[in-house]
């Protein structure tokens, strides 16, 4: 079996790769042995939220930037595919790994409702339980049909915080603790 490994960073609309649950998921792939690509949409609509016509527009350009990005990538010559997917991020990934046939790894952090209508049974899901860009049990019901472990946390927003900074340092270390596990397993 081909032992390169390869993981694909799917930022949200104003979360970019370099933010805490992004930046952190790709250092621990590093740590596992992944080359890592962030994928990149272009300049994308604002005011997306709550106008399901807009995020679908947002979300259509998004795959389409990160069809062309991706299209000399040789994913058949990996031994593993890692998506790490936040927001809107996580619809783009999981539509790209379904018209493509990956099979990735999923790590979806706090995706949008939408989502679901590609998310399949592979992967973590992450949510707040104050997360206004989707509703609890929404996210809940959808892990369910699909038997995706869910993490929810407690009164953190759509960024898992909660605005004290202390508390959100902790729900960052649980979040990475179960990406690390995520990881270690879906990489053995």
């Amino acid at each position: 079996m081909n032992e390169k490994k390869l993981a694909v960073v799917f930022p949200g609309v104003g979360y970019h790769a370099d933010k805490p649950l992004l930046y952190y998921s790709r250092k621990l792939a590093v740590q596992y042995g992944y080359e890592v690509i962030c994928a990149e949409y272009g300049q994308l609509p604002s005011g997306i939220k709550g106008d399901a016509k807009k995020m679908y527009g947002a979300f259509e350009q998004a795959l389409a930037h990160v069809e062309e990005q991706l299209s000399g990538t040789d994913f058949a010559a990996c031994g593993r595919v890692l998506f790490l997917s936040k927001s809107i991020g996580t619809a783009v990934a999981a539509a790209y790994d379904a018209k493509c046939r990956i099979g990735a790894g999923h790590v979806y952090y706090t995706p949008v409702e939408a989502s679901f209508q590609a998310i399949g049974t592979e992967g973590i899901v992450f949510h707040g339980t104050a997360d206004d860009w989707a509703d609890t049990k929404t996210i809940q019901r959808e892990c369910e049909k699909r038997g995706l472990p869910l993490f929810l946390t407690e009164g953190a927003n759509h960024s898992m915080e909660t605005g004290d900074a202390l508390k959100d340092l902790e729900i960052l270390h649980t979040i990475m603790e179960e990406t690390e596990r995520y990881i270690r397993k879906f990489s053995a």
